[in-house]
């Protein structure tokens, strides 16, 4: 495990597995809305994204938190060595959308930009993970049952799913 991205839908908890897992194994962590947009919450131009993305893709060891953008992430997932797919029922999703939204006013996400709007940023992933749903999620499902036959993949269903793959990494850290 050298290269591992973690990848689902919005609210997913992504940021949450990724840092969990860079404490375990110490790989670095990247999350990909750090480099996608600048303090305040204003895009980075996209070929700047793109030159960044692909720099960290030439590194040896890395676990990318986040989805970036359609056509990096097609990318990043033939590279990594390790896919870590989360796919939680969607109304999990929009729970967690909802919880990191109230959250925010007291503790903004790690993983966010500096000064992000918070209201705006609540509203654009409800919508994505609509969007997810229903243009990604099929892709992505059919995308991890082809890849278990080259690369080590975790499809992680449930939040009893994450915990046990914690467990699993603990222990083959040891």
């Amino acid at each position: 495990m050298n290269k591992v991205a973690v990848f689902g839908n919005a609210g997913g908890g992504k940021s949450t597995l990724s840092k969990r897992l860079a404490e375990i194994t110490g790989l670095p962590l990247i999350a990909l809305d750090l480099l996608m947009y600048k303090p305040g919450g204003g895009e980075v131009p996209h070929e700047e994204y793109k030159a960044a993305h692909n720099l960290l893709l030439q590194q040896d060891q890395w676990i990318i938190d986040g989805y970036g953008s359609l056509d990096t992430v097609w990318e990043r997932l033939e590279i990594a060595d390790t896919l870590i797919y989360l796919d939680m029922p969607v109304l999990l999703h929009y729970w967690w959308v909802t919880k990191r939204f109230l959250l925010m006013w007291i503790v903004p996400p790690e993983s966010w930009p500096q000064d992000s709007p918070l209201l705006k940023s609540t509203l654009n992933s409800y919508r994505n993970v609509w969007l997810c749903n229903k243009k990604l999620t099929p892709k992505y499902r059919e995308y991890v049952n082809k890849a278990k036959e080259v690369k080590r993949v975790y499809h992680l269903k449930s939040p009893n799913d994450v915990n046990n793959f914690y467990k699993t990494i603990e222990i083959e850290t040891i």
